[in-house]
């Protein structure tokens, strides 16, 4: 499998953590999102979304969208899971996945503070990444407190921990205060402890600069 991805980009890091918590061994194949190499011709021919992470599979099959690349992941490799059994948690921990990878990541990615730059200034996309994050992680607080300790979900790491721990990243890059958020704070320390995590982390990979 080839993973076409960048070292700092939150999606691509959510799947590094499942496919070294799968076992599964892949390449890693860069495209360096600060100088443009997703937006080329001959990248959009394959993705039209111009967009990382992309798992290419064996047979030249390309997955795009890193939460569909997880579940696929769940589906045909189930052992060591990362959704428990019950259908209603299955569904809680996406409702939290979602809510990062679906409401919050989105309106501070790398493409929308551009465009916030090139319309209002460098302080105002700041402000607007804050702003954003701040707002997303205190749902997603909320969203895990009946059922956190000391993962997000309980005694086992979830899909909801993947998606966590590369959002905190980017808070902290932007000057995020995370004080308010203990619950996210414990599971991300938690996690830090996994072989899978400490293995996905940006600077670990080949092209952290």
């Amino acid at each position: 499998m080839i993973l076409h991805g960048y070292f700092r980009s939150g999606a691509a890091w959510r799947v590094r953590i499942g496919l070294h918590w799968k076992g599964v061994s892949y390449q890693d194949v860069a495209l360096n999102l600060r100088t443009g190499e997703q937006t080329s011709a001959q990248w959009r021919a394959r993705n039209p979304q111009a967009m990382v992470p992309a798992l290419e599979l064996d047979d030249g099959t390309l997955l795009t969208q890193s939460l569909a690349i997880l579940e696929w992941l769940e589906e045909t490799r189930p052992n060591p899971p990362f959704l428990p059994a019950d259908p209603l948690a299955r569904a809680r921990i996406r409702a939290v996945a979602l809510a990062i990878a679906a409401d919050t990541h989105p309106v501070q990615n790398l493409r929308v503070l551009k465009r916030v730059e090139d319309l209002a200034g460098p302080d105002a996309a700041r402000q607007w990444a804050q702003d954003t994050i701040a707002t997303g992680l205190a749902a997603v607080e909320a969203l895990i407190a009946p059922h956190a300790g000391p993962y997000a979900f309980g005694t086992q790491p979830t899909l909801a921990d993947i998606v966590i721990t590369p959002q905190l990243f980017n808070a902290r890059r932007f000057g995020v205060d995370l004080a308010p958020f203990p619950l996210l704070l414990a599971a991300e320390s938690a996690c830090a402890e996994l072989p899978a995590f400490q293995a996905a982390r940006p600077e670990v990979q080949a092209d952290a600069v």
